[in-house]
This record gives structure tokens, sequence and C-alpha cells, in this order.
């Protein structure tokens, strides 16, 4: 009997015993497997930790290296200060041993030196004027002598001086110093805008090719070339009433070419009478002139 009741202890210890395992077998798992979530979690986080210390150490690292270059170079710029100050402080000395005449003279060449800018500037602004009065001209006398080819008669403006080139076919015969009908119209044009400015003086050159000449009284091309100016003045003389006074008369011969000689087309252009606007020096410097002192006073020399 007694061993039927150890039996039966030891059989109902088994039986609790197999009842009670796979439940808190189950809630092992999963306190493990909370656990065990939580160890990878608090595995990511440290990782992230880790990147970010690094992150910041290397940004650190930027920002360190940034500012002892700057430190570096504010005190190469401050070196550089002291080095420039102990020049100025040198040449301080330096000037404290000029005497009064020495300043004086210092002084006056400064002066000098700013009434050279200001008459400089006076003269740039006198060299522009002049170029747009000649622009002006120029645009008057297109306009006066219209559609003409450009191979008969240019107007241009060089190194400030206005040049006014007519062809020879249309001002004369071939060999001949009489004037065309045609050409006196055009001359009769180009009169019209020079009456309208008295002012202005002009030379009339005439220029031939390089081909010998000769014929009757005239000896040669420089003949050729005088006798052809001196018959474009008379016209603007006596036809269209420009005073001789003002004009010039000159033959280049065959001496200034503007092309050359070789070619058929270069021969032609090279025979041509040119009117050549001569610069008015006089009214050129009265531009310099400023009303409030009659006139830019002249530079003095500098100071010895």
């Amino acid at each position: 009997m007694k061993t039927n009741l150890i039996l039966l202890a030891g059989l109902s210890s088994t039986l609790l015993f197999a009842c009670v395992s796979p439940k808190k077998l189950r809630e092992a798992e999963s306190r493990y497997s909370q656990l065990n979530g939580a160890y990878l979690e608090l595995q990511g986080k440290l990782r992230d930790c880790e990147q970010k210390s690094k992150d910041s150490a290397d940004a650190f690292a930027r920002r360190k290296a940034f500012y002892e270059n700057r430190l570096n170079n504010s005190l190469e710029a401050i070196d550089f200060l002291k080095q420039n100050n102990n020049q100025v402080l040198s040449q301080l000395k330096d000037l404290s041993v000029i005497s009064g005449s020495q300043a004086e003279s210092i002084k006056k060449s400064l002066e000098n030196i700013g009434m050279k800018d200001a008459y400089i500037k006076d003269l740039q602004s006198a060299i522009a004027k002049k170029d747009s009065l000649n622009m002006a001209l120029v645009m008057n006398l297109k306009g006066a002598i219209g559609n003409l080819d450009d191979k008969d008669i240019n107007i241009k403006v060089d190194k400030g001086v206005v040049y006014i080139d007519i062809s020879d076919k249309l001002l004369f015969k071939s060999g001949s110093y009489d004037i065309t009908d045609r050409a006196k119209e055009v001359l009769g044009k180009v009169a019209t805008v020079l009456n309208n400015q008295p002012n202005i003086e002009f030379m009339v050159e005439g220029h031939t090719d390089n081909v010998k000449f000769a014929r009757g009284v005239l000896l040669d091309n420089w003949d050729l070339s005088v006798k052809r100016a001196t018959s474009v003045v008379r016209v603007l003389q006596e036809q269209y009433r420009i005073p001789a006074s003002r004009m010039t008369a000159a033959g280049r011969g065959e001496y200034v070419p503007v092309a050359d000689n070789a070619t058929t087309e270069g021969k032609a252009a090279n025979r041509r009478t040119r009117i050549v606007i001569l610069p008015q020096l006089d009214q050129f410097f009265k531009l310099l002139e400023k009303p409030e002192q009659g006139g830019m006073q002249p530079v003095p020399p500098p100071a010895k």
C-alpha cells in the first residue's frame, strides 16, 4: 500500500511537471525574444552613436584646421604691417632731415603734377570735341554730295584730318586739266558746305599715277598735278565765291600713292584730286579755354 502511495505521488509530480514546463518555456522564449530585440536595438543605437561621434570628430578637426590657417594668415599679416610700419618710420626719419627749401620744391612739383593732369584732361576733352566737329563736317559733305560712287569721291577722317578724294575721271578728261561740267556740279556741292564753314581753310592737292607724261606746256606729272589743283581752286574761287585766302593749291605728282601702281585699278586710285581740310590750331586751342579764366594757363616747368 505504501508502495502504491509512493508510486502515485511520483506519477502526480511527473504529470504536474509535464503540465507546467511548456508554459514557462513559452514565457521564457517570449522574454528571450524581447530581450534579444532590445539588445539588437541597443547595438544599432550604439553603432549610430559611434558614427556620429566619428563624424563630429572629423568636423571638429576640419574646423580646427580652418581656424588654425586663419590664425597663421593673421599672424603673417601682422608681421607684414609691422615691417611696413618700420619702413614708414624709417622714411619719416629721413624726411625729418629735409630742409625747408627741399620741402617747398617737393610741394611745387606735386602742384605741377596736378596742373599737368588737369591740362591733359582738358586736352583730351578738346580733342573729342574736335573729332565731333570733323564728323559733323563729314556727314554734311556726304549729305550734300549724295549717292555718288565711292570710287569717284571718297570722304573720310584720318588722324583728325578730313580728306575729300575726287577721282580724275570725274574731274578731268584724260591727260587734261580742264574741269568737266559734271565735275563743276560736284565741286558746287562741296563748296556749299565749305561756304557754311567760313573759318575753315583747306588745301587742294593734285595727284597722278607713275606713268610718264609730257604734253605741250606740261613737262611731267608734277606739272599736271599742279595744273589740276589750280584748276579746281579757280572754279571754287570764281564760280562758288570761296575766298582765295582760304585755299592753297599744291601738286604732289606721283609721289604720294594710295595704291599700287602695278595694277590698272591702283593707277586709277592714284589719279585723284584731294581736298584736305587743314586743322585750325588756333580754334583747337580755343576749345581748351575756360570761360572763367579766359583760357588754360601754361604749365610751369617743374621746380628744380
